[in-house]
């Protein structure tokens, strides 16, 4: 069986029930997520034997964070424990014309002051044939950042595929910033996910004739900005979804994946959105496990943008579909129908 390790930050997530404003708010409710942890439950879901490195408080909210992922059947032998703080975000649902807003309450967590020297890389990655991290990461700390460069290092020496989803976050880091960190890891990645957004914030790639913000997309623009993060950093594999924001209830979704010079993309789906957040990550849960199962380039971003779209349809941030749903989903069963 194929195994992948992915590495981050698992947080807690507090939001308000249903579409509420914080103001309004007089509870929150409380669930575990992370970009990596988001990823590594898609794929233990889909049957890949999912390993999560981290490092979380010895208290019981820490114990909180790795019993969620335990729970969807991802390894957590190889998280750490220690230090005080386990990192929060708030999200505000948005609806029809307000968009949604998150709020971070993670500086200080045990995993941004966890040491490089804390991981044993070589033992970590014993038996793995993948490994994927996403650019909030090293946008944590120095230390992370280090981390992240001995993983992806260690992970070339021993032949282990590795997968990187850009993920630039502006409440973490400047656009230089950024640029000048990610520069240095993006040598040693095989396949890049990302989204146009991404690309221009984190190597100033922009796609030509493309407004995300009025749901106008170009392909022939998606197409040149793969091609040239494939031509700067010898990607094997660049995947990008495309989002149209048509407000924030309604989007259009679907996604390109480009590979030896050809690019496929999925079909586009209209979606009315329960919950948007970890869109991105069912999206790169979907496409790592086509890869590693083999699957050609056009039925591998088929697989991603079916799976990514039903998780807009899913409360919090973790994609818990099957795979015999999302198989449904590209084979045209769309309709939602009440299955009895």
């Amino acid at each position: 069986m194929s195994k992948i390790v992915c590495f981050g930050e698992i947080m807690m997530r507090l939001n308000p029930p249903g579409n509420l404003r914080y103001v309004q708010a007089t509870a929150f409710e409380a669930s575990y997520a992370g970009g990596e942890a988001n990823v590594a439950v898609s794929l233990a879901n889909y049957g890949i034997q999912a390993s999560y490195v981290t490092k979380v408080p010895k208290h019981e909210l820490g114990q909180c964070a790795v019993n969620s992922l335990r729970r969807f059947g991802v390894d957590t032998a190889h998280i750490l424990r220690g230090d005080d703080r386990l990192g929060i975000y708030f999200v505000e649902k948005g609806a029809s014309q307000r968009a949604s807003k998150v709020i971070y309450d993670r500086a200080g967590s045990a995993v941004a002051l966890a040491s490089p020297e804390e991981y044993d890389w070589d033992a970590i990655l014993e038996g793995a044939s993948w490994f994927h991290f996403t650019g909030i990461t090293p946008a944590l700390s120095e230390n992370a950042a280090k981390a992240c460069l001995d993983a992806v290092q260690t992970a070339k020496k021993r032949c282990v595929m590795v997968s990187c989803d850009l993920n630039y976050r502006n409440k973490l880091w400047s656009r230089e910033q950024a640029q000048k960190v990610m520069s240095t890891l993006m040598p040693y990645v095989d396949v890049c996910i990302s989204n146009e957004e991404d690309a221009y914030d984190v190597f100033g790639i922009k796609a030509a004739e493309t407004d995300v913000h009025k749901g106008e997309l170009s392909r022939d623009g998606y197409i040149s900005v793969a091609r040239q993060l494939s031509e700067r950093f010898g990607f094997s594999k660049v995947a990008i979804t495309l989002r149209g924001s048509l407000s924030a209830s309604d989007n259009t979704w679907s996604g390109l994946l480009y590979a030896n010079n050809m690019a496929f993309f999925a079909p586009e789906y209209r979606i009315h959105i329960v919950d948007r957040v970890g869109g991105g990550d069912s999206f790169a849960g979907g496409l790592l496990y086509a890869l590693m199962e083999g699957y050609d380039g056009q039925i591998a971003v088929n697989f991603a943008v079916a799976a990514s779209c039903l998780k807009h349809s899913i409360e919090q941030d973790f994609n818990l579909v099957s795979k015999s749903e999302v198989r449904a989903l590209m084979a045209g069963n769309a309709s939602g129908r009440v299955q009895r």
